[in-house]
C-alpha cells in the first residue's frame, strides 16, 4: 500500500537531491502561513531528516529530559547566519519510519502555525513531542491485535459511508475520535456514534465498555452502528484497502488527509505494519443502526450505585429491534 505523497516529504525530497551540500544545515520554509520561524531541513554529512526551529541563542530548551525516543535525536545547533539565535533540531535516526516521522511533523507546523511568542512556541513543542513518545511506542508492537484490526474496520466503514455523504471531509475525518480513546468513536457538535464490530456466532452479542458508552444524557443525539463481519483470509475487504479507498476519497483535500493519517498513527496503525493486515479479508454479513434513546437496554451513569465502577456488560442486539433505525435517518441526524 502506497500513501499519498505529502509537501513535507517533497521538500525533503527536493533537498536530497543537492548534492552540493556537503556539511551543516539545509532548510527550507514549509509555508509562509506559518508564523514561527520553522523549517523543513536536512543535516550533513548524516543527511538527517529534520524539523530546525529558530530560536534565540539566549532560549533554554532541556532536551534531555526530551532525549527518550530510540528513532528521534533532539539537538540544539548554532546558527551561522545569526549570532543571537539557535536551531532546535528534531531529527529522525531511523529512515524506516519516514511515514510517521512526516506525518507527525506536519501536525507540529500546524499546532505551533499562530504563535509568535517563543516561550508559549517552546511550551508547545515540549506538549506536541511528549505525544510523540507514546506513538513511539507503540511503533514497536509486532502491529494490531485481530481485535483492534476488526474494531478500526467498523470505524473505517463508517467513516467511508460518511464521506460519501458529505463534502466537508476535514470535519467529516474530524469527528472520528475513537483513535483518541473518546467514550463514543465519532463525536460532533451535539451528536455521537458508537461503532461495534463482531464477527462469529454471537454476532449480535456487543460488549460495552462503560456506563457512559451509550448514556444519552450526556449528548443529545446518540447512535448505536453494529457490523457484522465474516473473516476470511484472502477474501473480502482488507485494512489496508479500505484506508487506500479513503485516502483516495480524500487526496484533493490536504488537511482532511493529513487529520486521517494522524488518526491513523493513534490508532496504532502504521505503513510500516501494513503487509501484516493483506491476508486478512472482512465480508460484510450485516449493518444495523439503532438510536439510542428511552428504554434501549443498557445501564447508564445514573443507574450506578455509589461505589461502583469499571462497569462493562452486553447487549444482545436481536432484543432491540424497536430502537432500529435506517441508514438516512442517522445521516439526517448527523449532517
Amino acid at each position: 500500500m502506497t500513501m499519498t505523497k505529502t509537501k513535507i516529504n517533497t521538500i525533503w525530497e527536493e533537498l536530497e537531491k543537492d548534492k552540493s551540500f556537503k556539511s551543516g544545515l539545509l532548510y527550507k520554509r514549509y509555508s509562509a502561513k506559518v508564523k514561527p520561524d520553522i523549517y523543513v531541513a536536512l543535516k550533513a554529512p548524516e543527511n538527517l531528516r529534520c524539523i530546525a526551529v529558530n530560536i534565540s541563542s539566549s532560549s533554554k530548551i532541556n532536551i534531555d529530559k526530551l532525549n527518550e525516543f530510540k528513532d528521534i535525536k533532539l539537538e540544539l545547533m548554532h546558527d551561522e547566519k545569526s549570532p543571537n539565535k539557535q536551531f532546535f533540531l528534531i531529527l529522525l535516526l531511523n529512515s524506516q519510519h519516514k511515514d510517521v516521522f512526516s506525518t507527525l511533523c506536519q501536525d507540529l507546523m500546524c499546532g505551533v502555525s499562530e504563535i509568535y511568542e517563543e516561550s508559549i512556541l517552546i511550551d508547545t513543542l515540549y506538549e506536541r513531542l511528549f505525544k510523540w513518545t507514546l506513538l513511539f511506542e507503540k511503533l514497536g508492537t509486532q502491529g494490531l491485535s485481530e481485535s483492534s484490526q476488526r474494531g478500526l474496520f467498523g470505524e473505517l466503514y463508517f467513516l467511508r459511508k460518511y464521506l460519501s455523504k458529505y463534502t466537508d471531509y476535514a470535519n467529516c475525518v474530524d469527528s472520528w475520535v475513537g483513535p483518541e480513546n473518546a467514550i463514543q468513536d465519532f463525536q460532533y457538535s451535539d451528536w455521537a456514534v458508537e461503532v461495534k464490530t463482531t464477527h462469529g456466532n454471537n454476532h449480535q452479542k456487543i460488549h460495552i465498555s462503560s456506563e457512559r458508552q451509550l448514556d444519552d444524557s450526556i449528548v443529545p443525539n446518540l447512535f448505536l452502528y453494529h457490523l457484522s463481519i465474516d473473516i476470511r483470509k484472502e477474501h473480502g475487504e482488507t485494512l489496508n484497502s479500505i484506508i487506500q479507498d479513503i485516502l483516495d476519497v480524500l487526496t484533493k483535500d490536504t488537511i482532511a488527509t493529513h487529520i486521517f493519517k494522524l488518526k491513523l498513527l493513534n490508532a496504532g496503525y502504521f505503513e510500516r505494519h501494513s503487509t501484516l493486515y493483506d491476508d486478512m479479508g472482512y465480508k460484510i454479513r450485516q449493518e444495523n443502526i439503532y438510536t439510542i434513546i428511552g428504554d434501549f437496554p443498557r445501564i447508564t451513569e445514573k443507574q450506578i450505585l455509589t461505589g461502583v465502577g469499571d462497569v462493562k456488560y452486553s447487549i444482545v442486539l436481536s432484543e432491540s429491534e424497536s430502537w432500529r433505525i435506517g441508514e438516512s435517518d442517522i445521516f439526517n441526524h448527523i449532517s
